[in-house]
């Protein structure tokens, strides 16, 4: 198989010879064959193949030609032939996310994010466009999704079935229903990567690492835990933190703490405000959560740590892990988020406040600060390795939120499918924003199979 890029020129012409350049022709060992076999996704189209003495690699295709096989436009892409007598074009790239029908924000709050990854694609060999699951014509084998245009705008083209699918859908009980399910898993039988399967629950992330040698960065855990169980882990740790299975931005946490001489306390987010009460009886914590419809088996029960701290407020560090064109777990981006006072959690939401880690640990640990960052890069590498050798889908991108205790141990409370990108917005962290997005479109690129291969 050879490979390379090209760039396509659509002609008007009435005529459906191809055209292709003589260099272009002898990088992908063309035969001198009559005839050539245009391939887009699913779709192919056998035309006369004309060769000219011109500079450059491209290839002139009709505009006949490029609609019979849905080539959605012209431009730079990468090119491969297997035979000598064929070109297949791509890759064609398909991100799912739902639409709306507002022009404005067409993807509706994720139009944002879709603009930054399509500008941070830029003029990289391959077609890029946006989907919704309701635009896929299994039949036909075609979706209509929606192209960058020039202004901002967005066209709508139908094209084959995608090489590699960015699963970017938003809603985690519409994901988890059997007919979305069964709507990824055509991908599947197509043998089409589609990565970042679904979102996880907490109970996924303690399953899979569960006698995995990363296990040891897990706090003690239990899913669906009883009173006892709570009671328990609270004489043994003093704190600990309830929260919802499939709960997200820190939303329905409780910190439970138990102090002998005092009694038990619960730190909780309600109306906009940080609470603590306290209770003399275990019994009147219980009492209180079940007036809060706390119902326990949607919950996981975790083991406390008293992690660092910055004027009395505990710090912890989201680490946005990508894939990379090498199929290779990357730290792309680490934000430090200190708690508000009084808060449950670093969520700055609730109060929290965004740092840098550089910030963060120079002040707590000193000139051990860049090591202690090393080591917790390779800690968040270990655990996605972890993470992806005991999941069964194809991942691409994953969200941590590690602690570092007192002691410079390193602890993973959160692991995220779809991670958020709020770390981002700090001006010292935009370019690492940047490098996030080129690394999940390098592993689109690695996933397609059209990627060139890298020397030495």
């Amino acid at each position: 198989m050879s490979l390379t890029t090209c760039n396509i020129l659509i002609s008007q012409q009435s005529e459906r010879a191809v055209t292709v350049t003589r260099s272009l022709s002898k990088i992908l060992q063309l035969n001198n064959s009559r005839t050539i076999t245009l391939k887009f996704g699913n779709r192919s189209s056998t035309q006369p193949i004309r060769v000219i003495n011109r500079k450059g690699s491209f290839v002139v295709i009709p505009q006949s030609v490029a609609s019979t096989i849905r080539l959605p436009s012209g431009g730079k892409c990468m090119v491969k032939s297997s035979t000598g007598k064929d070109l297949r074009f791509g890759p064609l790239i398909g991100i799912m996310t739902y639409a709306t029908n507002n022009p404005v924000l067409p993807f509706g709050s994720r139009t944002g994010f879709i603009k930054e990854f399509l500008k941070a694609a830029g003029e990289r060999p391959a077609f890029y466009f946006v989907f919704s699951p309701r635009n896929v014509n299994w039949d036909e084998e075609v979706i209509t999704g929606y192209f960058p245009a020039s202004g901002g705008r967005w066209v709508r083209k139908t094209v084959p079935l995608p090489d590699v699918v960015y699963n970017r859908l938003p809603s985690r009980s519409a994901e988890k229903s059997l007919s979305m399910e069964d709507f990824k898993e055509k991908f599947v039988r197509r043998r089409i990567p589609l990565f970042n399967w679904s979102f996880f629950d907490k109970s996924d992330v303690y399953r899979l690492l569960s006698g995995d040698e990363a296990n040891k960065y897990v706090p003690e855990s239990y899913n669906r835990p009883s009173p006892d169980t709570i009671r328990d882990m609270l004489e043994k740790h003093r704190f600990v933190y309830l929260k919802p299975t499939a709960g997200s931005l820190g939303i329905g946490i409780y910190r439970l703490t138990y102090n002998p001489e005092r009694g038990y306390f619960a730190r909780f987010r309600k109306n906009d405000g940080n609470v603590l009460i306290r209770f003399s009886r275990f019994e009147g914590l219980m009492r209180m959560l079940r007036a809060h419809n706390v119902r326990l088996q949607y919950y996981v029960v975790q083991q406390g740590i008293r992690l660092i701290e910055i004027d009395s407020c505990p710090i912890d560090f989201r680490f946005h892990m990508t894939k990379d064109g090498n199929n290779e777990w990357v730290a792309a981006g680490i934000g430090a988020k200190k708690a508000g006072k009084g808060s449950v959690t670093t969520h700055v939401r609730t109060g929290g406040q965004l740092m840098t880690p550089e910030q963060v640990l120079s002040k707590v640990f000193g000139s051990r600060g860049d090591r202690i960052l090393q080591r917790a890069k390779e800690v968040a590498i270990t655990l996605a390795r972890s993470i992806e050798n005991n999941y069964s889908r194809p991942l691409g991108e994953l969200g941590f939120d590690l602690g570092i205790d007192k002691n410079e141990n390193i602890w993973m409370f959160e692991a995220n499918a779809k991670p958020g990108r709020s770390i981002f917005k700090h001006p010292s962290l935009k370019a690492q924003g940047k490098a996030s997005l080129v690394n999940i479109i390098e592993h689109c690129m690695y996933l397609s199979r059209f990627q060139l291969r890298r020397e030495g």
